[in-house]
């Protein structure tokens, strides 16, 4: 996939993934954020966290400043990281189930998991199903990369409902046909609009944005401690009885 994004469609797709993601991480706050797999994207650019990961599974592509690891057995205890960013990880891995399993595993309750794909149900992926028919046959040639298998949205999202993962927002991109030519990319702008419109199921990437629930935990308001201060405070006994010794022995009461 790595030699794919300096295609022209490539380049495309990678511009729009790149905006997504700006945007999705800018407001998400906490102290440890990691991205799993493509270099090719900084998922976590616009974040503002202290403590910002790249871990990638191959040594061959990994940048020095890259964790390399085996992305179902990530070197992060449970409940360590506030934010994951998955572009394409989950498509591209040998078990899927198991590199979400662990992505769960080692985000904090509330924390956020966003997650980008390709969507088997548009242009893009239409014309992958019939390259791959065309290949078989003996000849013609794929649109997307070999590696990885498509994993469908409404498939995503059951995968996430089954881990306790409630959506957050989901949307869909890249409209414009399955073209290699820069020219006939540009040409067919005006697909982006229209289909947003009148087909946006049909987007061939799709982004997600996920929270991980507890169930039983009850979150703490930010004013928790000035509410405790308040409870703490003592306060006056309505209607107390102050006695008090005049002349004569006489008492008088207020």
């Amino acid at each position: 996939m790595h030699d794919w994004f300096e295609t022209p469609p490539g380049r495309y797709l990678l511009a729009w993934e790149q905006a997504q993601f700006d945007q999705a991480v800018a407001d998400v706050f906490g102290y440890h954020a990691l991205q799993l797999g493509l270099a090719e994207i900084k998922g976590l650019r616009a974040n503002r966290m202290p403590h910002r990961w790249l871990a990638l599974d191959d040594p061959a592509l990994a940048p020095k400043s890259a964790l390399v690891t085996d992305f179902t057995a990530l070197p992060f205890s449970a409940n360590s990281l506030d934010l994951v960013v998955l572009p394409h990880a989950l498509e591209l891995s040998q078990d899927p189930h198991a590199t979400l399993r662990e992505v769960e595993r080692v985000l904090v309750p509330e924390g956020r998991v966003v997650i980008c794909g390709l969507n088997p149900a548009s242009l893009w992926g239409m014309r992958q199903r019939r390259a791959h028919l065309y290949r078989r046959l003996g000849f013609g040639e794929l649109f997307l990369p070999e590696s990885g298998d498509f994993i469908g949205y409404r498939r995503m999202r059951d995968w996430l409902r089954l881990l306790s993962f409630e959506v957050e927002s989901g949307n869909f991109g890249i409209y414009r046909p399955a073209v290699r030519s820069e020219a006939w990319l540009e040409r067919c702008r005006w697909f982006d609009t229209a289909g947003e419109r009148w087909w946006p199921i049909f987007g061939a990437v799709y982004f997600l944005v996920a929270v991980k629930r507890v169930r039983g935990m009850r979150l703490l308001s930010a004013d928790w401690r000035r509410a405790a201060q308040r409870a703490s405070a003592p306060v006056p006994i309505a209607g107390k009885v102050h006695r008090a010794v005049v002349n004569n022995n006489e008492e008088v009461f207020s």
